[in-house]
This record gives C-alpha cells, structure tokens and sequence, in this order.
C-alpha cells in the first residue's frame, strides 16, 4: 500500500515519517524481523538514525529482538521485530441489522469479537449506546477496561467469540473459538474505528441519508462516541474500512475494488496503493449506479440502482442473477479504473462464493476484460478494516480519517 507521507497517529511514542516508516518495515518483517542494516537500506536512512528510532522503539515496548541472523562478514546481525501486544484498536462495523466489535493487536490480527442483532435504523442515541456498550464489555474482557460508560442502554447482547491470538505477551492466555474471557496484557487501545453504511463525511465524522436510516443525518457520531469513550475515534464508509484492511497487507494488489454485497451493495476502491473515497466520500456508491432506467425503484428514490436489482434477484432465490448484475458493475468499475483485481465479499457472496466468482469472472470475460475475481474470505472484514482506520496510520499508510485531505 502507498506510504502517506503526512500520515501518522498523534501520539508522542509514534510521532513522524521515520518511526513510521521504520514500524511499517517491523510490521511487514513478522516474526523473522529485520536487522538495523536493511531497515536503513529500505527506509534510506543513515544507520544512526535507524540505531536512535529502534532504541526508542525498544524502551517504548514496540520493539524487540527477535534473534540474530548471520552475515557475509563480521559479528551477525541482530534482527528485530514489531511487537504485536504493544498496542491495540477496536473496529466497529454497524451494519444495517447487525454490530459487531472487534478488538486487533498492533498487526489489525483479531484478538476478540462480540457480534449480534442491530436495528440500524432505530437511530443515533439507541445505536451508539450499545455500541458504547459492547466496546467497553470487549474491552473489560480482554483486561482493558475504561472509565465507567456515562449511560447504559438495554437490548439484545451479542455473542462474544474469541479469537486465538498469536504472540500475546507475558503469559497471557487466549481461550479458543466460542469461549468468553480473553485476556491480554494491561496495555493501551490506540482508538476506535467504526464502519457503517453511506453516505457520510469521512473528514467531520458525520453520516449522511443512509438509505433506509435517513434519522442518522448530520449526527456527530464521531465526537460523539469519542466523548463517551474517551478514546480517539474515526468514522468511514463500511466498504472503504474493509478496503482499507485489505490493502495493508503484506503483497496486496495496488489496485483493487472490494465490491461487498449483504444487506446493501457498495464498493471500496484502492487506486495507486491508496484509499480512494472522493471530495466528499462519495466514490464506491457502487449499489446505487443506474443500470436499468426502466427499473424497479431503489430506496435512495431512484429506479433501476444496482443494488435494488441485485437484492431482488437474491430475493427471488436466483443467486445466479444476482452475480451475472453484480459483475456488470464489477465491469463498469475496471472500465472506469482500471484495477489490477476484483475482491467480493458481504453475507450474501460468502453463502454461495463460487457462484459470486464464477459469475462476475464470466460477465468480465465476456466483456474481454481479464481482470481476476477473488471472495475475500474474511467474515467480519468490515470490523476487521474499521480497526486499521485507527492502526495505519501509525504505520504511515494512510492519513487519519479527520485530517485526510480528499483523495
């Protein structure tokens, strides 16, 4: 993914490009890591300016050796590697009947989740405190409560799934799949990302007319839940977060769209190895591209949008249809911008996925278009890519969501 070069998080242990730029190097190492003498190749820094940024990395817990690899000549090398447990970053994803919260380490691998029912359109003040709720219960789980929650909302408890997490440091524990109670060591949450459906303002936190939820209008979800939480917060289109997420890892394509289809249809799109969302976080409104001017209505109030079409044909049962309509906007994007791959994901492909591939890739072939098609198999990759609003920063990878000028 392409390096922000004014990107970074503001925190005084992670503060300027060449921490960045030397973390990123740590990130992408893993557990091999990676010596002083490649991260000044790589990053073009002289050796004493690495030996200063890892020095502190270290005293800072972020940092740590990971074992010595030979070398062509004299003494070897000492490599060193990110420690994943160093920080942590909970991603929200509030989908239009669902929530789910999830907590990452340093890396964005998931460490616990809670997911359960959600009635998106019941609106901001009902919404926002059982997302408070259920952050602060994930959070006391993995032994990283907050201060007291300010109020407390009733409803429906999601299900809290936990997930094992590689690497977590001294001694802690982490119970398998479906048992509650993960624990981590006592160490920060960097901040909370949270995804929800369009439109929205990515810079002021706000949403817009969500179709179907228009009550979440101007609502200053960002400031909002950040008050109450304490915490940083940042707010983006779910498909732009599952993007996102998708794009910092390792060998990523530079260009892609993640086009998702469940309770809605959209699209997040990486052009040049960066986010690309638009003046006003309006690029990937995928599901609502006219395709039939004679269409059936759509609930945004025009007729014949993609997503109208395709959530009626999976209505219907025809599965098939649904992927031959979803390829047609698959092919309009790779028309349009000429990506590099085409990821499919959402509630709907992951229930039949060869059918979802296989039809969009016929649609494109048929079209001459050679573009691959690949189901991104992460079940929760909005939850998951909300968290790397708050992690890649750090890593320089993407500017924070409030400050970010338009891309």
């Amino acid at each position: 993914m392409t390096r922000d070069p004014g990107g970074g998080a503001n925190l005084s242990a992670l503060r300027g490009h060449n921490t960045a730029l030397v973390l990123d190097l740590l990130r992408t190492a893993g557990e091999e890591g990676i010596s002083r003498l490649e991260l000044a190749e790589r990053t073009g820094l002289t050796p004493q300016a690495v030996s200063k940024i890892t020095a502190r990395l270290r005293a800072e817990g972020l940092a740590a050796e990971a074992g010595r690899r030979a070398s062509t000549g004299g003494k070897p090398r000492t490599v060193l590697r990110l420690v994943p447990t160093a920080g942590y970053a909970v991603g929200a994803h509030l989908d239009r009947d669902a929530l789910t919260v999830a907590l990452t380490d340093l890396t964005g691998a998931p460490v616990a989740l809670r997911h359960g029912p959600l009635d998106l359109a019941a609106g901001p003040v009902p919404v926002l405190a059982a997302v408070e709720r259920e952050l602060r219960a994930l959070l006391a789980e993995a032994g990283l409560p907050l201060p007291p929650p300010r109020s407390s909302a009733s409803g429906p408890v999601p299900t809290v799934v936990s997930v094992p997490a590689a690497g977590v440091a001294g001694g802690a524990e982490v119970p398998g799949v479906g048992v509650p109670g993960v624990r981590v060591p006592g160490v920060g949450v960097l901040g909370v990302g949270v995804a929800m459906p369009g439109p929205l303002d990515h810079r002021g936190g706000v949403p817009g007319r969500v179709t179907g939820a228009a009550v979440w209008d101007g609502y200053p979800v960002r400031d909002v839940l950040g008050a109450r939480l304490g915490l940083p917060v940042a707010l983006d289109k779910d498909t732009n977060a599952a993007a996102l997420g998708l794009a910092v890892r390792p060998g990523a394509p530079r260009s892609f769209a993640y086009v998702h289809l469940g309770t809605g249809l959209g699209a997040g799109l990486v052009v040049g190895g960066a986010p690309l969302r638009g003046e006003r976080t309006g690029a990937g409104e995928l599901g609502h591209q006219t395709v039939q001017l004679d269409g059936d209505p759509c609930a945004c109030g025009a007729r014949g949008c993609l997503e109208a079409l395709c959530l009626a044909a999976v209505a219907r049962g025809d599965l098939p249809g649904a992927a031959r309509i979803l390829g047609t906007g698959a092919a309009n994007l790779v028309r349009l911008l000429d990506i590099d791959r085409v990821l499919l994901g959402g509630r709907v492909v992951r229930s039949a996925p060869e059918v979802f591939a296989d039809g969009v890739t016929a649609v494109l072939a048929g079209l001459r278009l050679p573009t691959p098609v690949e189901v991104a198999a992460a079940p929760h990759a909005m939850a998951l890519g909300a968290a790397h609003l708050v992690l890649a920063p750090v890593f320089g990878l993407a500017p924070s969501p409030a400050d970010a000028p338009a891309s």
